[in-house]
């Protein structure tokens, strides 16, 4: 094995296992799966790019780490195929059919070797939905089949064995037309705990905040300008990132980082079409954009302008918006103990040194003349423990499995306690708020 391969396998399997990834059916780890893609890969290819790649191919979608740190650890031709295997679609671009659209014809534009990488990707994962869950194997068949028609430049071999595979299930589940058509919509089912009925919560979590709101502003430069005099004023501006105008008009980038001798062109980095968003567009856009990017850029009137940051996450008015979502997502368990325990039965869920625990801080609110059920009194984690000892209520809160729902209130309690605490969210949480924000975006 290569040294490149070596160290992107270990790079791909630290990141994946630091977030407790695991495949969803067998509950392996992720590991498992990004082997047996770089295995596929392997049998038709020595190259080792392309087999770190495969290593990599889910950790900017997946991990806290982004296109830059690939490109930093592995160089800019790993970088550039882990790109092309990345999604590139954003929650608002609609209905999962939508963004599957808008993925493949990115798929569509990536280069050969990405695409054999995409084709190891696809066989792998058809084996794993088919054989676990035969719905979404119905969803997932037409994507796929939709998938191998733009595939064609790949590795034929793989190309051989994901169509024979596809046609076998696309038969076995008796599917038909699964290549032509697409399903004009689908989604997983909401859950109770991620999902809120009230339009109103959908308008205040994804109208009023916008990306502007957090934006920092751009220093711009001409292409011709000496990259010594763009560094003295990134230095002076405790600035990074500039952005670089050709014939007047904004078309890319340089960081600090880069300059070196020469001008602004000769290290000009240009914008992907998934790393910029409107001024008007929602946190989850840009949370989603900073999961693969290190810089989320911002338009004004048709003009990159802005830049936002990891860091600028940890401003107040994106952990507002995240103590909202948080505090509605408590409420919503409430609501559920409620109609799963009424009358107060749920009492008889909850140890008795906890109940005594809450019992007495509804006595102290009602010593200050603050009315509360004593539901309210309990803390996060008994809400949930309450309600994963109910098997409807774990199908309503969408979860697999009882350790599923203690680790996801688990992150929830800890994103909560570093928001009160003013404790840096990006660094302790930030898998946590990516899940949690492009769970918001699914409010109808």
């Amino acid at each position: 094995m290569s040294n490149l391969i070596e160290r992107a396998r270990e790079f791909a399997t630290i990141a994946h296992q630091r977030i407790d990834h695991q495949r969803k059916y067998s509950k392996q780890p992720y590991h498992v799966h990004l082997e047996a893609v770089a295995k596929l890969v392997s049998s038709v290819s020595d190259d080792p790019e392309m087999i770190a790649a495969a290593w990599l191919h889910d950790t900017v979608e997946d991990t806290p780490a982004t296109l830059d740190d690939i490109e930093e650890h592995f160089g800019a031709s790993v970088a550039e195929l882990v790109e092309n295997l990345s999604d590139v679609s954003k929650p608002s671009d609609g209905n999962r059919a939508r963004r599957k659209t808008i993925d493949r014809l990115h798929s569509a534009q990536a280069s050969e070797r990405a695409k054999t990488v995409k084709l190891a990707d696809l066989i792998d994962n058809c084996k794993d939905i088919t054989k676990h869950d035969e719905r979404f194997a119905r969803v997932y068949l037409v994507e796929m089949g939709a998938l191998l028609n733009v595939l064609t430049d790949g590795d034929p071999t793989l190309h051989t064995e994901a169509s024979k595979l596809h046609e076998k299930y696309i038969k076995k589940l008796g599917i038909t037309d699964a290549i032509q058509h697409e399903p004009e919509h689908w989604e997983p089912d909401r859950t109770v705990l991620y999902g809120f009925d009230d339009h109103n919560v959908k308008r205040m979590f994804m109208e009023i905040f916008t990306a502007r709101d957090i934006a920092e502003g751009l220093l711009s430069f001409d292409a011709e300008t000496a990259c010594e005099q763009v560094a003295r004023e990134l230095k002076n501006q405790c600035r990074e990132v500039a952005s670089v105008r050709v014939n007047g008009t904004v078309q890319g980038y340089v960081r600090a980082s880069d300059l070196g001798e020469g001008i602004c062109t000769d290290n000009l980095r240009h914008f992907t079409v998934d790393q910029v968003v409107y001024g008007t567009s929602t946190f989850t856009d840009v949370i989603h954009v900073l999961t693969r990017h290190d810089y989320c850029f911002v338009t004004v009137l048709g003009n990159v302008a802005g830049i936002i940051s990891r860091d600028d996450i940890n401003k107040p008015m994106v952990r507002m918006w995240l103590f909202g979502i948080v505090t509605m997502v408590e409420m919503a368990l409430v609501k559920l103990i409620h109609e799963r325990f009424p009358k107060g039965k749920w009492e008889a869920h909850v140890s008795a040194g906890r109940l005594q625990k809450a019992r007495d801080i509804q006595q102290e609110r009602q010593r200050r003349n603050l009315y509360c059920d004593l539901i309210d009194c309990l803390q996060l984690p008994d809400k949930a423990q309450i309600l994963v000892e109910d098997t409807v209520a774990m199908e309503r809160l969408g979860m697999e499995s009882k350790s599923a729902a203690k680790r996801v209130i688990k992150e929830l309690e800890s994103l909560r306690n570093h928001l009160a605490h003013a404790q840096d969210i990006v660094k302790h949480d930030w898998p946590q708020i990516a899940r949690l924000s492009m769970r918001i975006e699914k409010i109808s």
